[in-house]
């Protein structure tokens, strides 16, 4: 009998309809209401056998059958407490016993209660042949009492759902508590109206939910995960839609000055830019000329040559009379691009000083590690207007910085920031005016992804590479292979002699000795650097260190005697993966390589080759070869373009590493959209979810989207506003 619910709106809490073990078992998975339980995938589908006569059972096979229960008999156990029970069931061809090892007499009572002598019942297990008595058994079937009819035939083929289980949860806890819920399937919250579904031929919510927990077949289940799928796509996309329509109703600085910093900028460049990168800049400067914030994703592959675009926003920006500032993750890249931009600059970041241009501006650092003095300095030109170009960390975010007149803010790897880090930068803009954003990244995001993570953002993208860039060429070195492995260090030797540098890569600062037996533990920096002083084929190299764990100072220190040529090695961790640019750095090994992801050894090898001499990447891994681990870094090693990279890692791992955890926020709860699987849906809901903002951009017609959104945002970060 259906249990029926005290309340018939809103989103139905599962202790009103459910029995306590069953909202227990629900709860543990962090489900609480009926909208959450029918949106619960299950893990996996079970095909039962055939239903088939118990004449032809053989031994070790899977057994569906309807048979009819004929003795039981009951036990207490010799060799062990509990009770032993035993059933003979038969199809009326041949018989089957049915063997049960029961801790307590409660449950002996239970099943003797459910079978009844004479009932029917569909039985599914594995039968073994009782070698002393020389009959079939199934020890602990699966079991339902049912009815001897083409419909219940039809019944026992079903695929059944397989929930995921916690300790001390059965999985017919799962079932049941889900079947209750699908008696209640007309109280679900509806976000997507139900004539958007029917336009895409899919079935009504209600309908979705039956087919994906008690699907007559494979096929049905997935129709009804379409549903479920295009729902979460949808939602997201209506939180983009929502976001792209506020920003239509914020007022912006329009930025459109055409010099003059920009064109003594462009006229001493010591290269060419590219098409893409006058391309690029050109519609950069469209989108920040209008009078609404733009919010553009720029990526590029490694060495694309972002930040000369970006830094020719900047300037416009400085000619239109306001400030840009340019977020970096670490410190590390910070110092990197105050110390590039400065000098791409030249006089014309020199504004208060003899050598200055006349039309200078002050480019000012800000990090959190600065010394009071210099960040007293700082923030005093910050506020007065005085630095028209800002470069700093999260430093930046903090409230007591404040922009005389912020128009343009670049972000750089936006993998490592939130929409809550955009979202404060904006509401530092004048007089109730939003800045306009540009986010770079240098892992391209794939199409679906984007829409899917990034949605809010128009993406531009930079293909080619700057000519003066001399690129880099990768090998997977297996360590299985000592021959290998020691023209690598030589190749690193011979680079070294010709003064140029290298970067060594590990994934750890120190080394774990606490690993399986058998197994080596991963590289760390400072073991590896002791290591690396005793190898011949680096003849006696200059080694440093680079890590977390080093204060601002240090790393600011070991930076200097890298760029300055006092170092021949650098030993780091990841650190250096992002904006770090070492123009005379041609080798880049990364050990443990196998430990890294694929965005990750594309970025780590960007790192050389950026100056006239060409670059090596070597891979090195402990991996055997041939094995899947292998074979990945093989992929990375022959391929250059990161595009395609991309694409490839959507493929094989989805789009968690694409777009970092800060970024993924909204993906964490996703259940049923898989970006490799569904762009078209993706797509669809896009189109939807866009159509729908235009037409009610408050969502006064429709409160259950609203509610999806909220609950969307707070599951993805509490602190998010919904902006």
């Amino acid at each position: 009998m259906a249990r029926t619910p005290r309340t018939t709106s809103g989103s139905m809490p599962l202790s009103e309809l459910l029995i306590s073990k069953e909202s227990r078992a629900m709860a543990s998975f962090a489900v609480r209401d009926l909208d959450e339980m029918l949106r619960f995938p299950p893990r996996r589908y079970v095909t039962p056998a055939p239903l088939r006569s118990l004449r032809e059972v053989q031994d070790g096979e899977e057994v569906s059958a309807i048979v009819t229960v004929g003795s039981i008999r009951d036990r207490s156990m010799r060799s062990r407490r509990g009770h032993l029970l035993e059933v003979e069931v038969s199809d009326g061809s041949d018989t089957l016993e049915l063997v049960f090892f029961l801790s307590h007499a409660g449950q002996v009572e239970w099943h003797r209660a459910r079978m009844g002598q004479g009932g029917t019942i569909l039985v599914r297990g594995t039968a073994h042949r009782d070698q002393r008595r020389g009959r079939f058994q199934i020890a602990h079937p699966e079991y339902e009492p049912v009815d001897d009819t083409p419909a219940a035939r039809a019944q026992a083929l079903r695929p059944r759902p397989v929930y995921p289980l916690k300790k001390n949860i059965a999985q017919a806890t799962m079932r049941s508590a889900t079947a209750v819920g699908l008696e209640n399937a007309k109280l679900l919250r509806r976000p997507v109206p139900p004539e958007v579904l029917a336009a895409r031929g899919l079935p009504a919510l209600e309908d979705a939910v039956r087919l994906l927990h008690d699907p007559a077949d494979l096929d049905e289940a997935r129709r009804g995960r379409d549903v479920l799928a295009f729902e979460e796509a949808f939602v997201l996309q209506a939180i983009f839609a929502e976001r792209r329509a506020r920003d239509e109703r914020t007022p912006a600085p329009a930025l459109r000055a055409d010099g003059p910093l920009q064109g003594e900028f462009d006229a001493r460049l010591p290269f060419a830019l590219t098409a893409g990168q006058i391309t690029v800049g050109e519609e950069i400067a469209e989108r920040i000329a209008r009078e609404h914030p733009t919010s553009v994703l720029l990526q590029g592959d490694v060495g694309s040559g972002k930040t000369v675009v970006a830094l020719r926003a900047m300037l416009r920006a400085v000619d239109s009379g306001h400030q840009a500032v340019l977020l970096a993750p670490t410190e590390v890249l910070a110092e990197q691009h105050h110390r590039t931009i400065t000098a791409l600059l030249g006089d014309l970041a020199g504004a208060g000083r003899l050598d200055g241009h006349a039309d200078a501006t002050r480019v000012r650092l800000l990090t959190g590690s600065q010394r009071t003095a210099d960040r007293r300095e700082t923030l005093l030109d910050v506020t007065s207007g005085a630095a028209g170009i800002v470069i700093g960390t999260h430093a930046l975010l903090t409230e007591t910085v404040e922009f005389a007149a912020l128009g343009l803010v670049v972000i750089d790897e936006q993998h490592r920031f939130g929409v809550d880090h955009r979202r404060r930068l904006r509401a530092k803009g004048p007089e109730g005016r939003s800045p306009h954003v540009v986010v770079m990244t240098a892992t391209p995001i794939p199409r679906t992804a984007a829409l899917a993570t990034v949605g809010d953002l128009d993406v531009l993208s930079l293909r080619e590479s700057p000519g003066h860039r001399r690129g880099v060429t990768s090998f997977a070195v297996h360590e299985s292979l000592p021959a290998w492995e020691r023209r690598m260090w030589e190749r690193a030797g011979e680079e070294i002699s010709e003064g140029r540098q290298v970067f060594v890569v590990c994934p750890r600062i120190d080394e774990d000795e606490e690993v399986p037996e058998g197994e080596e533990p991963a590289r760390g920096v400072l073991a590896t650097a002791e290591r690396l002083a005793r190898r011949p084929e680096l003849g006696g190299a200059r080694i440093g260190v680079l890590h977390g764990r080093m204060s601002a100072e240090e790393k600011q220190e070991t930076m200097a005697r890298v760029l300055d040529g006092r170092l021949d090695v650098l030993v780091a961790t990841t650190v250096i993966e992002v904006g770090v640019d070492v123009p005379n750095a041609s080798v880049m090994i990364v050990l443990d390589a196998e430990l890294f992801g694929v965005s990750q050894l594309h970025q780590l090898r960007g790192r050389v080759g950026r100056g006239e001499h060409p670059g090596l990447a070597f891979l090195d891994t402990r991996a055997v070869p041939g094995s899947e681990a292998s074979r990945r870094l093989e992929t990375i090693a022959g391929a250059t373009d990161g595009f395609e990279l991309a694409e490839k890692d959507l493929a094989h791992r989805g789009a968690g590493d694409l777009v970092g955890e800060e970024q993924s926020g909204l993906q964490r709860t996703l259940r049923h959209l898989d970006l490799r699987r569904d762009a078209e849906l993706v797509e669809q809901a896009r189109e939807d979810a866009f159509a729908l903002l235009e037409q009610d951009p408050e969502l006064t017609d429709h409160p259950a989207l609203a509610a999806a959104i909220a609950d969307r945002l707070r599951h993805a970060d509490p602190d998010v506003e919904r902006s």
